[in-house]
């Protein structure tokens, strides 16, 4: 029989310390396409219910698909989801979006949003950028009654269209504004 005393604990501890550190550096897990097939599920979602949204998939440099963005807050609040950035239809990086808030807030929801680069240089400044913060830049589109999506949609001249849908929760309103994308490793 052994007998585990503090040395055979410290020495075992150590040894494990390297594979333990591996479990969580992404090589071998499964994040990657857990992403994809939400994001997935997330395109045929918003084409189905929202048909005008595969002309403005169609004219669009890239896509950040954000299957599930959650919020909560009691006046601080803040948000978090993982997404992927698909450019021809292949998914070229995955991506974190955060959100602080400060104010008269109480609740939770949760919601999936997609952002369409309409333009290379809109497209080019998210990549390159070491965090990407919505702002001004962003033509919104919040209703989640597909009548509603209409043509002019389709046509927007905004360098980046956020169509935000699948709300559920009780938290008043849904702004991107303050959400910052970081690029990570699922």
């Amino acid at each position: 029989m052994t007998h585990l005393n503090r040395r055979t604990f410290t020495l075992g501890a150590l040894a494990g310390t390297p594979l333990l550190a591996a479990c969580g550096n992404g090589i071998g897990s499964n994040g990657a396409p857990r992403i994809d097939a939400r994001a997935d599920t997330t395109l045929n979602y918003l084409y189905t219910n929202y048909p005008n949204t595969q002309d403005l998939a169609g004219k669009a440099a890239g896509m950040l698909v954000m299957p599930l963005v959650t919020e909560a807050g009691f006046i601080a609040g803040g948000g978090y989801g993982r997404g992927a950035l698909r450019v021809g239809g292949t998914t070229v990086d995955y991506y974190s979006a955060t959100k602080g808030s400060v104010g008269l807030q109480i609740g939770a929801q949760q919601f999936a949003h997609v952002l369409f680069f309409m333009t290379e240089d809109a497209l080019s400044k998210f990549r390159r950028s070491s965090g990407w913060a919505a702002g001004a830049d962003i033509e919104y589109v919040f209703n989640d009654i597909g009548e509603n999506l209409r043509a002019e949609t389709t046509t927007s001249s905004s360098p980046v269209v956020a169509v935000i849908f699948g709300q559920a929760g009780l938290l008043a309103g849904v702004s991107l504004e303050g959400m910052k994308y970081t690029r990570i490793i699922p």
